[in-house]
């Protein structure tokens, strides 16, 4: 009965031994109480401290390539090429756009221009109000001196049957419109300045009609000229003779 507690104290003695190898490897370190501050002041420290002047540590340098050394070419890739192709296509097509816009533009201002042009000519060979000409009754006079110029000449040759009609309506219209006839020909006559052969022929075809027409006169007039020196003599025929009779 004696040796029953000590055997049970031999059985607990490897638990309690354990126990306590366990509790002094995970207890924190205690600083000796008495430990000098010197001894704590010359401890080194974990992370070295850096002067306040000093420079941050610089990464080294990569190393680059010679200058001999061939640099690595860039080679686009089909998509690249495919988006150049569409780049220039795309302009391509906004080039002629741009040129049709453009083409479609001056042949609208060409077309105003040429509108503005016959409007202002037509409106330029009308006589003015206050000289009292009319061209609606004009024109058909004019126009009915041709028909009677063309219906004389009918069994005439083409010379004739082409010229006398307009030399008729001409004169027609010189008599019954003057102003407008003059502004007719002045407008015909900036067109032919143009071409120097159409100017020197009508120069000369208006000097052979004004020459006609001065010897006309002349003709007649001495034409006249001859038949009251025949009506006088003959007046003065008739009068010796009535006083002969007597």
């Amino acid at each position: 009965m004696a040796f029953r507690p000590l055997l049970r104290h031999r059985a607990l003695a490897p638990a309690i031994a354990a126990a306590v190898t366990t509790g002094v490897v995970f207890a924190p370190r205690i600083v000796d109480a008495e430990e000098q501050p010197a001894d704590i002041a010359n401890r080194k420290p974990i992370y070295d401290e850096l002067p306040l002047d000093s420079t941050a540590p610089t990464l080294p340098e990569t190393s680059k390539p010679s200058s001999g050394a061939p640099a690595e070419t860039y080679r686009p890739t089909p998509t690249d090429r495919l988006a150049v192709q569409i780049g220039y296509a795309r302009l391509a097509l906004y080039k002629q756009a741009v040129r049709g816009e453009q083409a479609v533009d001056n042949a609208l201002t060409k077309t105003l221009q040429l509108e503005h042009s016959f409007t202002s000519t037509v409106r330029s060979l009308a006589p003015p109000r206050e000289s009292g000409e009319k061209i609606f009754p004009g024109a058909l006079y004019v126009l009915v001196a041709s028909m009677a110029g063309s219906i004389i000449t009918r069994n005439r040759n083409i010379l004739l049957r082409a010229s006398l009609p307009l030399a008729v309506g001409i004169t027609a219209a010189n008599v019954v419109l003057p102003i407008t006839s003059k502004n007719v020909g002045d407008l015909i006559w900036t067109y032919e300045e143009k071409y120097p052969v159409l100017a020197d022929a009508h120069l000369r075809t208006r000097e052979r009609i004004t020459h006609f027409i001065e010897t006309g006169k002349a003709h007649a007039g001495m034409t006249a000229g001859l038949v009251e020196d025949k009506l006088h003599e003959t007046r003065d025929g008739l009068e010796g003779w009535v006083k002969k009779g007597r």
